[in-house]
């Protein structure tokens, strides 16, 4: 059996360089024994090696996300490209990364091929990180050895996803949050204020305006049931969510649903268009045939309708059909996207003209979800205010009664 592999620690170091010069950093080793080894090997004579304790603040228990594996990847193309060899190039990345999990795959990922695996399998161990698309794009590159312009172009399409996906939940959070502002705001008031009205207006001993009543009446159900309201809110959350992530159907209504939403839709139908253009550009400018590259376009649309659609195109650009008409027959792309990719194909630059049409409607997702913000800021005060300011009405309405009888 196959010893286990030892644990790598983190280590603070202090010590002279080859030229006698004073230096510091940061070293990964099993022990202090052999991180002073290691910085010998580098020609650094050590004089202080200490453990580093992990800062209760520090990121290095956290998990890693899409966005660190963008930002690992343009590191590997970056690194590549200016010629550092491959196994070099991963020990540099570890060496800036602050999360452990994340590390720990880059290392695992550097021995597998050390060992003389290629890099396409390695990353293909890690299927929660580097999913097929990802994966295809390395190999084709190994095969066509152009490994390093085919990273920088998963760098780049990473990135530009990731981008995507952050202007897209900053649009869908902003919604959320001034409801969930309203909500919370309305029950400290009917919870906590109102209470105190409600038990000056017992003195008046006259009949109460019927707004105010209302008010009132919600306020003591409020008090009474607002831990069953609670409960149903937060069960109801899990319950769609577990919901989301088991049944497809449900998932394929809510993708419908959401494209039919006012102002959010639309910014959902220009997003699902960029990334089917930005993935298609990227696969097929690395040599995957057409067919296949709609494929992928397809898992990466995120939407059930165009993945649908683009399904539809592949099935048509596979009997013979231009993509161009295939898109055109969908009815679910816009002319100019249609016409952007009648341009690419006539001049045999299609993937260029992909490459446009996804930076169009990125720009696009970005002027929109801005515009978003800027309407949303009037809506959360009105929203507010008549919440607020409906509630203050309502208390203050018997002390204006009481004052006009005076």
């Amino acid at each position: 059996m196959a010893a286990k592999e030892a644990k790598l620690v983190t280590f603070a170091w202090e010590g002279k360089d080859k030229s006698g010069n004073k230096s510091k950093g940061k070293i990964e080793s099993e022990s202090i024994a052999f991180a002073k080894a290691q910085l010998r090997k580098q020609g650094i004579i050590p004089s202080k090696v200490t453990k580093q304790r992990a800062s209760m603040f520090s990121s290095s228990g956290k998990k890693t996300t899409p966005l660190d594996i963008a930002v690992f990847t343009r590191q590997l193309a970056t690194m590549m490209k200016a010629g550092v060899p491959m196994v070099q190039a991963f020990d540099i990345v570890a060496g800036g990364v602050e999360k452990d999990s994340l590390k720990k795959m880059i290392i695992d990922i550097k021995n597998d091929v050390s060992s003389g695996s290629n890099l396409a399998a390695s990353l293909r161990k890690f299927p929660i990180f580097f999913d097929d698309l990802f994966c295809n794009l390395v190999h084709a590159g190994e095969q066509s050895g152009a490994l390093e312009t085919m990273l920088d172009r998963i760098a780049t399409y990473k990135e530009k996803t990731e981008e995507l996906k952050a202007k897209i939940k900053k649009a869908m959070t902003y919604p959320i949050a001034v409801i969930i502002v309203g909500i919370i705001v309305s029950a400290i008031l009917l919870i906590k204020v109102v209470p105190q009205f409600e038990s000056i207006f017992k003195g008046f001993g006259a009949d109460l305006p019927a707004f105010t009543k209302f008010v009132i009446t919600l306020s003591e159900y409020a008090q009474a049931y607002w831990f069953i309201a609670l409960g149903v809110i937060v069960a109801s959350g899990f319950l769609i969510r577990a919901t989301h992530r088991k049944s497809e159907g449900f998932r394929d209504g809510v993708d419908k649903f959401s494209l039919k939403l006012p102002v959010i839709g639309q910014i959902l139908h220009k997003a699902a268009i960029a990334r089917f253009a930005r993935t298609l550009a990227t696969t097929f400018a690395a040599g995957v045939p057409l067919v296949n590259a709609l494929e992928s376009a397809a898992g990466a649309s995120g939407n059930v309708i165009y993945r649908t659609a683009i399904l539809q195109v592949k099935n048509g650009v596979s009997t013979g059909q231009s993509l161009q008409n295939a898109t055109r027959m969908t009815g679910v792309f816009p002319n100019m996207a249609v016409q952007m990719i009648a341009i690419g194909e006539e001049a045999g630059s299609l993937d260029e003209m992909l490459d446009k049409v996804a930076s169009f409607y990125e720009n696009e997702v970005d002027n929109a979800v801005d515009s978003l913000t800027s309407l949303m800021e009037p809506f959360i005060m009105a929203v507010l205010g008549v919440l607020v300011g409906g509630l203050v009405i309502a208390m203050y309405l018997p002390i204006f009664k009481l004052g006009a009888v005076v």
